[in-house]
């Protein structure tokens, strides 16, 4: 998780420094997108870390709960994330603003498109390796990512072709992507915090205790 993180951090900042560059607003959502997921790793890990720690006198259940604030500090930045590439993206499509250094814009949705593929490649190789199925849905997850940043490069390539909506139009559609997932994000932190069950797990058990002899209900 660690390597995977460092590489789409690293990806994520050379995506940023050339939509610094370039102007695009495309590139500068796909940067935010991948920063944003290297955050909330970070963020998810020192919350599990938290939350196995033992219990005291002043927290008598311990810190289970940090892993639930963690996901609220997780949802926040992904809210601002999509808020901030909607902004830009809204702003530049309405004042017509350049894009310079197209080839250059081009490279690094390229590059986004390579680091997102080689972090999904490793994830799925690791997660089958340890049986994880975590990782392997993270996998997926970054075979997403990948489209987004395929979004940025087709926005710049219209804009190389004399279109230069097709930028911010980039970056709108990149923003629906960003609420997508901190939409997936919030559902899953609301349903901890109200203490939410799978159904399938109050059917396995009811099912597992009546299989009992002499328990007559679940």
């Amino acid at each position: 998780m660690a390597v995977s993180a460092i590489g789409l951090g690293a990806t994520g900042l050379i995506e940023l420094l050339l939509a610094v560059l370039t102007g695009s607003v495309g590139l500068l959502g796909d940067a935010i997108h991948n920063l944003s997921d290297v955050s909330t790793s970070a963020v998810v890990f020192a919350g599990f870390r938290l939350s196995r720690r033992p219990a005291t006198e002043r927290y008598p259940y311990g810190l289970e709960r940090a892993e639930d604030l963690a996901g609220i500090g997780i949802a926040a930045v992904i809210w601002a994330s999509a808020a901030f590439a909607g902004y830009e993206s809204i702003r530049k499509l309405i004042a017509h603003g350049p894009t310079i250094h197209v080839s250059a814009g081009i490279a690094g949705a390229i590059i986004g498109i390579l680091g997102n593929l080689v972090a999904a490649r490793y994830k799925l190789v690791v997660g089958r390796r340890i049986n994880s199925a975590t990782l392997v849905a993270d996998a997926r997850h970054s075979w997403l990512d990948a489209l987004s940043s395929a979004g940025a490069l087709a926005g710049l390539i219209a804009v190389a072709a004399g279109r230069p909506w097709g930028d911010p139009v980039a970056g709108l559609a990149i923003t629906v992507v960003i609420c997508h997932v901190g939409y997936e994000v919030t559902a899953h932190v609301a349903r901890r915090l109200a203490d939410g069950v799978d159904p399938s797990i109050i059917t396995a058990a009811e099912a597992a205790a009546g299989s009992v002899p002499g328990v007559l209900q679940a």
